[in-house]
Protein backbone atom coordinates (compact mmCIF):
# COMPACT_ATOMS: atom_id res chain seq x y z
CA UNK A 1 0.00 0.00 0.00
CA UNK A 2 1.20 3.40 -0.69
CA UNK A 3 2.23 5.50 2.09
CA UNK A 4 0.56 8.48 0.89
CA UNK A 5 -2.68 6.43 0.94
CA UNK A 6 -4.45 6.14 4.66
CA UNK A 7 -7.49 3.98 5.26
CA UNK A 8 -10.54 5.82 6.10
CA UNK A 9 -13.14 3.55 6.19
CA UNK A 10 -15.67 0.67 5.05
CA UNK A 11 -17.93 0.55 1.96
CA UNK A 12 -20.48 -2.05 0.04
CA UNK A 13 -20.50 -2.75 -3.14
CA UNK A 14 -23.83 -2.37 -5.08
CA UNK A 15 -23.02 -2.53 -8.36
CA UNK A 16 -19.98 -3.94 -11.26
CA UNK A 17 -21.43 -3.49 -14.16
CA UNK A 18 -21.47 -7.49 -15.00
CA UNK A 19 -17.61 -7.90 -13.51
CA UNK A 20 -18.77 -10.60 -11.35
CA UNK A 21 -14.89 -11.52 -10.31
CA UNK A 22 -14.49 -7.97 -8.55
CA UNK A 23 -15.57 -6.32 -6.64
CA UNK A 24 -18.46 -8.50 -5.42
CA UNK A 25 -21.90 -7.63 -4.64
CA UNK A 26 -22.99 -7.10 -1.35
CA UNK A 27 -19.62 -7.42 -0.01
CA UNK A 28 -17.97 -4.96 2.64
CA UNK A 29 -14.42 -3.58 1.48
CA UNK A 30 -12.58 -1.12 2.93
CA UNK A 31 -11.31 1.95 1.09
CA UNK A 32 -8.34 4.79 1.13
CA UNK A 33 -8.14 7.70 0.85
CA UNK A 34 -7.03 9.15 -2.67
CA UNK A 35 -7.19 12.81 -3.79
CA UNK A 36 -6.32 12.38 -7.32
CA UNK A 37 -8.78 9.12 -7.49
CA UNK A 38 -11.49 11.71 -5.97
CA UNK A 39 -11.24 14.37 -8.38
CA UNK A 40 -12.46 11.72 -11.57
CA UNK A 41 -15.16 9.35 -9.28
CA UNK A 42 -12.98 6.79 -8.54
CA UNK A 43 -12.53 5.11 -5.01
CA UNK A 44 -9.25 3.13 -3.91
CA UNK A 45 -10.85 -0.14 -2.75
CA UNK A 46 -8.96 -2.89 -0.80
CA UNK A 47 -9.57 -6.04 -2.18
CA UNK A 48 -9.28 -10.04 -0.10
CA UNK A 49 -5.88 -9.96 -1.40
CA UNK A 50 -4.85 -6.70 0.40
CA UNK A 51 -4.48 -4.54 -2.70
CA UNK A 52 -5.91 -2.03 -3.46
CA UNK A 53 -7.65 -0.77 -6.83
CA UNK A 54 -9.61 2.11 -8.11
CA UNK A 55 -13.20 1.76 -9.33
CA UNK A 56 -16.12 3.75 -9.99
CA UNK A 57 -17.34 5.97 -6.35
CA UNK A 58 -21.24 4.89 -7.74
CA UNK A 59 -20.25 0.91 -7.41
CA UNK A 60 -19.89 1.43 -3.41
CA UNK A 61 -21.64 3.16 -0.92
CA UNK A 62 -20.46 4.28 2.26
CA UNK A 63 -21.23 2.07 5.65
CA UNK A 64 -20.72 2.93 9.09
CA UNK A 65 -19.45 -0.02 11.36
CA UNK A 66 -19.59 -0.34 15.00
CA UNK A 67 -16.26 -0.49 16.34
CA UNK A 68 -16.25 -3.92 17.35
CA UNK A 69 -17.47 -4.74 13.76
CA UNK A 70 -14.29 -2.13 12.32
CA UNK A 71 -12.01 -4.11 14.33
CA UNK A 72 -12.64 -7.76 13.56
CA UNK A 73 -12.70 -6.88 9.64
CA UNK A 74 -9.14 -5.13 10.45
CA UNK A 75 -7.84 -8.22 12.58
CA UNK A 76 -9.03 -10.37 9.81
CA UNK A 77 -7.44 -8.71 6.83
CA UNK A 78 -3.86 -8.41 8.64
CA UNK A 79 -4.16 -12.25 8.54
CA UNK A 80 -5.59 -12.68 5.00
CA UNK A 81 -2.18 -11.17 3.38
Amino acid sequence: MPKNHKKRGFVVCVRNDGHDASPELRKIYEVMADVRGSRHKLLRVVDESGEDYLYPEDYFLAISLPQPIQKVLMHHERFAR
